[in-house]
């Protein structure tokens, strides 16, 4: 299982600021789901709610009612840096000279162990194992002689990796993306009211309109004076170097992401899988719920019948009453189930998104031999994941990729599939607007920053800790 990254909302001068952000984190509950947060503000006073969890796990009624203020930043993280505890959960809220600073975090920096050392030597002290932390102290470092908008471009200009960023203090909120625009943030309008969010999923929820992308390397600034653009940096990298996983996994297909409608890209990557290689089959079967579009695209390029062969349990959470020994692969059997009378002596052609690990596949295969299928043919809608990602993607080590460490024709084998053809990158870059602009290291190991100093921290959660 790929793990999802984090995703973030900013609401500015609205009276039910509060809520609207936690519907924007409804939305993109998908991005996280292991801890949710609010920090709202007037100005003047600061309210906070942060817990583990999903969202409406973590906020009631009782929750909102009490997050005053007409500026809020929410968060909800999947931790991709630091364990998944309640003291890493964002919007971190810190104090510094009297002045509040709220930074909510998507991505992950790749020299935090370097940064973290060189301000542990110099007096610092963390309470997280998490890197917004460093960006906080970096932050707090660069407000002693700037103001806040100079004091992010200084916080920035020392960090290395992928970062999108909610930066509020006072009545101030900041948005910034890193010059490589490795994730997503976007720009829109709920009357005349500014919002922020990771994916544009969330102001349809809002019934706001989108405007725009912020940019790579744009920091756009929200105060009482107005709103306004500013660079991050002097210098900016020739191309920017999206991620393309937003578009093959990610994002929700209803989003515009990259100035792509996400949808729109599943399915020509279908559609360029099915003429690059379609078996003799007697239907196509998606694995849901991420091979779903590219499977339409698929069926509809091959003029293959679409059947929806695999069923989901949508009422499944992060967590379940773990089975004994004797009921091996239960976490996969309870989440998607093959429906018997379709499935027996068929040729079916599967289609996904990608393999990581195989272990899924494998199981999933298997039981579609043990309930007959006569041929099972795999296709995924995207190349072979060789590489680890080290900007905000948790991807297994290298050492546990399939296709790392195992030829085209042992995949096959152990999957027990009767072909198996990946997505060619070429297929993958034809599926995209702008194919130049976007990071595919996950694929090729060409990364377009160093991860010599890329590590996790981990420490021990205090044994008086008591979760939310």
């Amino acid at each position: 299982m790929i793990r999802h990254e984090c995703g973030l909302t900013g609401i500015y001068d609205h009276k039910e600021a509060a809520r609207l952000a936690y519907f924007g984190l409804y939305a993109q509950q998908h991005r996280g789901q292991e801890s949710a947060g609010i920090v709202t503000t007037d100005g003047k006073r600061v309210c906070e709610r942060r817990g583990m969890g999903l969202v409406p796990d973590v906020f009631g009624e009782a929750d909102l009612l009490n997050l005053h203020g007409r500026i809020a930043v929410g968060h909800v993280r999947y931790s991709t840096t630091g364990e998944s505890a309640l003291r890493n959960a964002q919007p971190f809220l810190v104090c510094y000279r009297g002045q509040y600073i709220v930074v909510a975090h998507n991505g992950n920096l790749v020299n935090t162990l370097a940064l973290r050392r060189d301000l542990e030597n110099s007096g610092s002290i963390f309470s997280t194992s998490n890197d917004t932390e460093v960006l906080v102290h970096l932050l707090a470092r660069a407000l002693r002689d700037n103001d806040l908008p100079e004091a992010v471009r200084r916080a920035c200009e020392q960090a290395r990796g992928a970062y999108c960023l909610l930066v509020l203090s006072g009545e101030t909120l900041i948005a910034v993306r890193d010059p490589l625009g490795f994730h997503p943030l976007a720009l829109g309008r709920l009357g005349k009211c500014p919002v922020l969010a990771s994916e544009t999923c969330a102001f349809d929820l809002l019934e706001a309109d989108y405007e725009r992308p912020i940019a790579p390397g744009e920091m756009y600034i929200i105060d009482p004076s107005g709103e306004r653009s500013e660079p991050l940096c002097s210098s900016m990298p020739e191309q920017p170097r999206q991620c393309i996983f937003e578009l093959i996994y990610f994002a929700r297909p209803d989003s515009w992401v990259f100035s792509e409608q996400v949808y729109l890209c599943r399915k020509r990557m279908g559609w360029l899988l099915a003429c690059e290689s379609t078996p003799d089959v007697d239907f196509v079967l998606p694995f849901p719920d991420s091979g779903v579009y590219p499977a339409v695209g698929f069926a509809q390029c091959a003029e293959l019948p679409y059947e929806h062969g695999m069923i989901r349990n949508h009422y499944v959470g992060r967590t379940f009453i773990q089975p004994g020994q004797s009921m091996r692969n239960f976490g996969v059997r309870v989440k998607i189930n093959p429906v018997r009378s379709l499935i027996k002596g068929k040729r079916i052609c599967i289609i996904d998104d990608s393999i990581v690990r195989g272990t899924t596949m494998m199981t999933r295969v298997k039981k579609l031999r043990e309930i007959g299928a006569k041929e099972v043919h795999i296709r995924i809608s995207s190349p072979p994941v060789k590489f680890p990602c080290y900007y905000g993607i948790d991807f297994a080590s290298r050492g546990e990729l399939i296709a790392a460490r195992h030829s085209h024709k042992e995949i096959v084998e152990k999957l027990d599939v009767d072909s198996l053809h990946y997505l060619s990158i070429n297929g993958l870059l034809n599926s995209v607007i702008r194919p130049d602009h976007y990071c595919l290291a996950c694929f090729t190991g060409d990364y377009p920053l160093s991860c010599a100093e890329t590590g996790k921290l981990r420490l021990e959660a205090p044994c008086s800790a008591k979760a939310d």
